[in-house]
Formats: structure tokens, sequence, C-alpha cells
């Protein structure tokens, strides 16, 4: 029985002991206003003592005290978590929040059930409710959305996969929340709202829920098209961080390289992993890997055999995969170089691969989309993923003669020990004849290759490529 499960049991035991008010003087009718749910900024902060995934965060927490600190720097939307045992909140801390700030939109968030959850909801104050997809059975969903609905309440209906999203999509609900956070494990994966966000064809709000704990994050959220984001224990532990994700709301715009790379179903019928070709310098190179299926195709613009200048870049055209510039920068950089800003900024690149010494913390100011790429010696060298900020990591094998694109390959239990570290992103040594078992034994979300596709340094065999997406079909 994974983590959800046990919770939802004990919620099941504890409403047969105590009710739907869970022991609390929940009012016989509402004394608060309903206040429209999604006010801007949309940005849902949350009062949460502690988790199971965390345990105590802020134990000792005055609910209308942290209510309050929110408030002040401009939040209008707070969720209050009332499941006790778990997460420690309760009604009280809902219903004292919503008497003491009333024209905020309160959302109560926990392991609803039931129809009589909705009411008793109502009743405490809440003016939206949390529904969880994936533990309501499809007719009891529908049952609690229309009851909310009916008395004037908002809805947050959380999906996690494929299968929640065709049970709530006869729903359409108005809000869409997509959780970074596998509730069975309650592991995080930032790109996992991404995946699932595709394949919501209604009219919706859509809110990314967890694993926001930065700018960064928030900055990745928005320009992927969520238009609310909720917050937990970043804002908690930090309520400073509003600003900065307020500001994140008003800057980001959509493009975004995550979305893209994610979001839009480019190769429905191949069930490889992504690829990336790297190392163009020939315009008829980059429409073949484009053509054959690429997901990435990758330019360098660092010192190298395969460097080309900006002006190639420019000259590329629209193609279906996303373009990124591959450069190396040593630690104390702080700045890209201003002809590849214009490129990203432009359009003209989709993405930043920082390849070089880059400090984690310093790559969201200097590019935005980025990813990082590792080379890995040794395998205390895997410990540096997760000081990374972004969604994926790029590793490769390290050589004391080039940055990139050498062919050598890492070892295999690096390989196998870096894959439970984050979903794979892998290069070096990759060829058409190795691909395919490469796939087999790492299962790699994304595979990079650039020399074994070459005749020699930037000058891509187009047969090589053509065997090379064969293999991994």
């Amino acid at each position: 029985m994974n983590i959800m499960d046990k919770i939802v049991e004990k919620r099941r035991n504890l409403i047969s002991r105590e009710g739907s008010t869970l022991g609390e003087p929940v009012p016989s009718y509402r004394r608060v206003p309903i206040v429209p749910f999604g006010g801007d900024p949309f940005i849902i902060c949350e009062i949460k003592r502690r988790s199971p995934s965390r345990g105590d965060i802020l134990p000792e927490m005055d609910a209308v005290g942290q209510a309050k600190k929110y408030i002040q720097r401009g939040i209008r939307n707070i969720s209050v978590l009332t499941e006790s045992e778990h997460f420690g909140g309760s009604l009280k801390d809902l219903m004292d929040i919503k008497q003491r700030f009333p024209y905020c939109a309160v959302l109560r968030k926990d392991f609803l059930l039931q129809e009589k959850d909705i009411e008793v909801s109502f009743r405490a104050g809440a003016d939206a409710v949390l529904l969880i997809a994936s533990i309501l059975p499809m007719e009891e969903l529908k049952r609690m959305y229309a009851r909310a609905e009916a008395l004037g309440m908002a809805s947050l209906v959380e999906v996690h996969s494929k299968e929640d999203v065709e049970k709530v999509s006869s729903i359409k609900p108005a809000f869409t929340g997509i959780n970074s956070r596998d509730l069975k494990s309650f592991s995080i994966d930032l790109a996992a709202p991404l995946k699932v966000k595709r394949m919501i064809d209604w009219p919706t709000i859509h809110v990314f829920e967890s694993g926001i704990t930065s700018g960064e994050d928030g900055a990745l959220a928005f320009s992927s098209g969520f238009k609310g984001i909720l917050v937990g224990e970043a804002v908690v532990k930090n309520p400073k961080l509003i600003e900065e994700l307020k500001e994140m709301a008003r800057q980001s715009k959509p493009n975004n390289f995550w979305e893209r790379l994610y979001g839009i179903p480019r190769r429905a019928s191949r069930k490889g992993p992504l690829v990336k070709v790297c190392g163009f310098t020939r315009l008829e190179d980059i429409k073949a890997a484009d053509e054959l299926g690429a997901d990435l195709l990758g330019f360098v613009l660092a010192p190298s055999p395969r460097r080309v200048e900006p002006a190639f870049i420019r000259r590329v055209g629209e193609t279906d995969a996303c373009k990124v510039g591959v450069v190396v920068m040593a630690r104390r950089e702080k700045k890209l170089d201003l002809q590849i800003k214009e490129l990203l900024n432009e359009g003209y690149l989709d993405a930043i691969q920082f390849h070089g010494e880059e400090a984690p913390e310093d790559c969201f100011s200097i590019a935005f989309p980025y990813y990082k790429a590792l080379r890995i010696k040794e395998r205390e060298d895997l410990l540096k993923i997760k000081s990374c900020r972004c969604p994926r990591v790029l590793i490769d094998a390290y050589s004391t003669d080039s940055m990139g694109g050498t062919g050598k390959r890492l070892k295999g239990e690096i390989v196998r020990e870096a894959s439970l570290l984050n979903p794979l992103w892998l290069a070096g040594g990759i060829k058409p004849d190795n691909v395919r078992k490469i796939i087999e034994e790492f299962k790699p979300e994304l595979v990079d290759i650039s020399s074994g596709l070459e005749d020699s340094p930037g000058i891509k065999n187009h047969r090589k490529i053509e065997s090379f997406f064969k293999e991994i079909e």
C-alpha cells in the first residue's frame, strides 16, 4: 500500500468514527462571504505544518498569523490543509483564517471522498475545494463537482495521469491542477505537469501544484502555460519568496522550451526516447535530422571543431525540433555573450545548454530557458546533479581534451546510478549500432548524439542518421 492509499484509508476510518466534520464544531450554516477563486496574482500559498515526505515544516505555526504574512504580500488565494495526522492541519485552521480574512479566497485541501465533504467545506467557509481524480470513482467525482458548483464554490480538480484526464474530461473543470508530486511515492518531477498538460483538450485554467521552491520554478510554470501555481513548504518557510514569484508571473511569456519539448507529441508513433542531435555545421544536415524526428538540434557556440557563428543559426529557419545553443562558461562568468543572448531572445534559439563550469545557482540569471550538462568522471560527480535547479540534467563522459563530442562512453554503473537520481538524459559514445542496447539497458528519457553520426567533425552522414532513427523506433 502506497502513501496515498494509507492516507485515504485512515481518512475513511476517521470519518466513520467522527463524521465529516472530523470532530470540529463546524457551523450549521455558512457565516462568511463566498469569494471568487483564482484572483490575480493566481499564486496559491499554503498553510501546512508538516508532510509525509518532509516531516515537520513549521509544526507550531499559527495559521492565522501565517495567512496574514501571505495577504500582506498581496496573496488573494490561500490553500489550507485540513488533514491532521500527516499534514498537521484542521478545519479549525480554515474557519479561523476565513473568519479573520473573509475576502480572501480559501481552498480546502484534503483527501475529500464524498459529497458530504463538500457541504461541510462550504459551511466551514471554503471558497474552493480540491478534488483528487485518482482517489475518486467517476460518479462520486461528478456528484462532488456538481454539489460544489451548486453551492457557488470552485473546484480545483487534480490530475496526475492520462487515466485521470480521461476520467475528468466529461466534467471539463474550470480549474485543473496538475501535481508535480507523485502521490504514490511523494517524489517530485517538475516536468511531469508539462507531460500531463498536453493531454487536456478542454478550456481550463491550468494550475501547477507542488515542487515550486524558487522564482526559477515559478518561471518554468508560468512560461509553460500555467496560469496559477500552488506553493507549499517554500513560502511557509520563506514568505518573502512571494515577491519573486509575483515578478515571475508578471514577466513570464509563453514560448517555453520545456512546454514545447514535452507538451507537443511530435513523434506520437515513436516509442523510444527523446533525441538530441548535436554539432551541426551544414543546413542540409539540420534538415535531415529534423525531418527524421530529432526533438532537439544542438549548435555549438564554444571552441570546438563543430563551432558555428551566430549568423549561421539565424539562417536555419523554422524547424519542428527545438534549437539549443551549447555554451561553455567558466564558473566566475555571469553573462552570456550578447550575440548568443540575442539569438535566444529573438527566438532563433529555444534554450541554452550550459556545458562548462557554470554555477547552478547562476544559470537562471544568465539565460532562460536552459538546462545543465555535467561531465562525469567518477561516481562522486553524480552528486552535482542534485545541485542543479533545472528539470533535467544531461550527463556526458569527461575528457581532458574536449568539452563534448568525444565519442567516449560513461561506465554502465555510473549511468545506472544517475538514472536513479533523475530521469536520464545521456550523451557520450552513442551510435546507431549501440543505441538500441543503451535504451534497453538504461531506459534514458533523452539520448544526445553527435560524433556517432559523423564522417568528420560537424559533417553528418545522412545514412547514419537514417539508421539511427530506425534503431530507436
